[in-house]
């Protein structure tokens, strides 16, 4: 096992894959990709015998080692136990001379975690079918054999065969990057795309069907680069484009270099949900620049990026903006941090044995944000900017440990007794001096939730999606049926073209029994499958419900969203034998 990342077999310490070079063909008819993936290997122990690799469920043809790139001889490798967490150790034998490994190998068409396949009227079009791949966090070994941990960057190239009419995009220029990144963020996929430029460097792709109102909603994307570029330094990727994905997948966004992926439920035609934006835009900066080295350090990426996003919201919108953002991002993580175990509350949070995505909470968003925040109270904007544009500057294409930030905060910006950054850090819960976020923009509208639940007439035609969802999560979590009929009348929320909103309400309708709901419930969740929509709604579902409506959105949903909505089946049916 890697001596650092729990969560790989890699031997980085012996042997270090440096490049990937990819030749795939996608056969959407067997929902596999074949072909072939060369390894350039650097020796980092003379006497290495063996290159170990992570793999899951692919099938392996052969496999050969090259001193030269050109000339390749068959190798002897094996295939270890598969684990339901890590997949399958894969360890090819190299000889003294050996820099190269070439492997022919094709994925599974049921077992590769990183990949959907999308049947043609499971996409906008309904002319073409669709294939996008999602690796975070250890899915990128499902499709591409190699050491699949953050702490083995590689520089990459690709070539992608795709049916006729297809195009093929990836995270990258021109199939290629040159920039050692980790390989979750190797990213690939084909459909029926159309790109619009919105910027210089900036633009979407699409499918033609959503590609204009797509351009029209992200075309502050240019502005908000330049927004990043200017607090904390230059943009080193090129081109910043977007992909807006079929609306399977299973997160909002995923900040693949050069092309984000995109979900088509942020498109709300007022830009009120493009603070997504910012946040894929920032991890160009904290996560992609600047990677956590293993799992354990999630909020390396994560809390240092949120920050970052409402810096960017507040140079572009305004720091209104960015203070409600904050506001409801501080509701999520009280609300994470009552339903998680104290062990679960921490930063450096404990992965031993677990799958990674269990440490894919707000915890590491918005807890770590907060403590960028409290530093920043603590030293000064002015300071803390300096510092972290000198930061993302000393480690740039580096990954790196929760130790080693640390260390060089105490070293270039925080002394130890200014704030005590190690129980942030290693302790559950907030500390009692964290900073509460809050927002003058609110205050109207907890008195008109007020006013309303006395029966009195309120205006809302101006409110923004973040004022609607601060009116519907301050409302009392039980609502008789009277006021549910209310509210929908007042204000028409199950015809929401916000998805925000609308999810907000149909959690609501679920808790509250509001029957009127039902069928645009099911049409959502047959319809969506991020998973931050989702998952709440089946948790809040009887069971046998929820095993109806799965049963027919399953086959929609991405492998990552269809293993939590598994476990949340699992749980209801456990809460109901009780």
């Amino acid at each position: 096992m890697n001596s650092l990342d729990v969560h790989s077999y890699g031997n980085p310490a012996e042997v270090r894959v440096k490049h990937v070079s990819l030749d795939l063909e996608v056969l959407f008819d067997e929902h596999t990709l074949k072909g072939t993936a060369v390894l350039t290997l650097e020796r980092v122990a003379k006497d290495a015998k063996r290159v170990v690799l992570d793999s899951r469920a692919l099938t392996i043809d052969e496999i050969e080692i090259s001193s030269d790139g050109a000339h390749y001889r068959e190798a002897r490798y094996n295939r270890g136990k598969a684990d339901p967490i890590l997949g399958e150790l894969l360890t090819v034998d190299i000889a003294p001379d050996s820099k190269f490994v070439r492997i022919r190998y094709s994925t599974s068409p049921n077992g590769a975690t990183a990949l959907q396949w999308l049947a043609p009227e499971q996409t906008e079009g309904k002319q073409f079918p669709f294939l996008y791949t999602q690796g975070e966090a250890i899915h990128t070994r499902s499709w591409i054999p190699l050491q699949d941990s953050p702490g083995v960057r590689v520089t990459w190239d690709a070539r992608v065969k795709t049916p006729p009419g297809m195009r093929a995009v990836m995270s990258g220029v021109d199939f290629r990057m040159e920039h050692p990144v980790p390989p979750y963020l190797i990213a690939l996929a084909v459909g029926d795309l159309q790109f619009k430029a919105t910027g210089p460097r900036t633009g979407v792709w699409a499918e033609p069907a959503v590609l204009e109102k797509a351009a029209v909603e992200f075309s502050d994307t240019e502005k908000m680069l330049e927004a990043a570029e200017k607090l904390y330094g230059p943009y080193r990727w090129g081109r910043y484009d977007l992909l807006v994905l079929p609306p399977s997948f299973p997160f909002g966004g995923m900040e693949n270099p050069c092309l984000t992926f995109v979900t088509p439920t942020v498109i709300a035609g007022d830009k009120s949900l493009v603070s997504l934006i910012a946040h894929e835009l920032a991890h160009s900066w904290s996560g992609n620049l600047v990677t956590n080295a293993t799992w354990s350090d999630f909020w390396l990426n994560e809390g240092y990026t949120v920050y970052f996003e409402r810096r960017i919201l507040e140079e572009i919108y305004g720091r209104e903006r960015a203070e409600m953002e904050a506001v409801l991002g501080y509701q999520d993580l009280q609300e994470e941090l009552t339903s998680h175990a104290a062990a679960d509350q921490i930063l450096a949070i404990d992965l031993k044995g677990r799958d990674p995505d269990d440490g894919m909470t707000a915890i590491p968003y918005e807890k770590g944000a907060l403590l960028i925040t409290a530093v920043e109270n603590a030293v000064g904007r002015q300071r803390l900017d300096a510092y972290l544009k000198d930061y993302f500057d000393r480690f740039a294409f580096r990954s790196i440990t929760t130790a080693e930030s640390l260390d060089y905060m105490h070293q270039h910006l925080l002394a130890s007794d200014v704030i005590d950054v190690q129980s942030w850090v290693y302790q559950p819960g907030l500390p009692a001096s964290a900073p509460i976020p809050h927002a003058e923009a609110f205050e109207a509208v907890d008195l008109a939730r007020v006013a309303w639940m006395q029966g009195r007439h309120i205006e809302t035609k101006a409110w923004s999606t973040q004022q609607w969802l601060r009116f519907l999560r301050g409302l009392p979590e039980k609502l008789d049926e009277h006021l549910m009929t209310a509210l929908e009348t007042a204000f028409h929320l199950t015809a929401s073209p916000n998805n925000e909103i609308l999810a907000q309400w149909l959690l609501m309708a679920v808790k509250n029994g509001y029957s009127s709901a039902t069928d645009r419930l099911e049409e959502f969740l047959t319809t969506v499958g991020r998973r931050k929509y989702v998952k709440p709604l089946y948790s809040a579902m009887d069971v046998e419900r929820a095993k109806a409506i799965y049963e027919k959105a399953r086959p929609l949903y991405h492998p990552i969203t269809q293993a939590s909505i598994d476990q949340v089946i699992v749980s209801l049916k456990g809460e109901s034998k009780r």
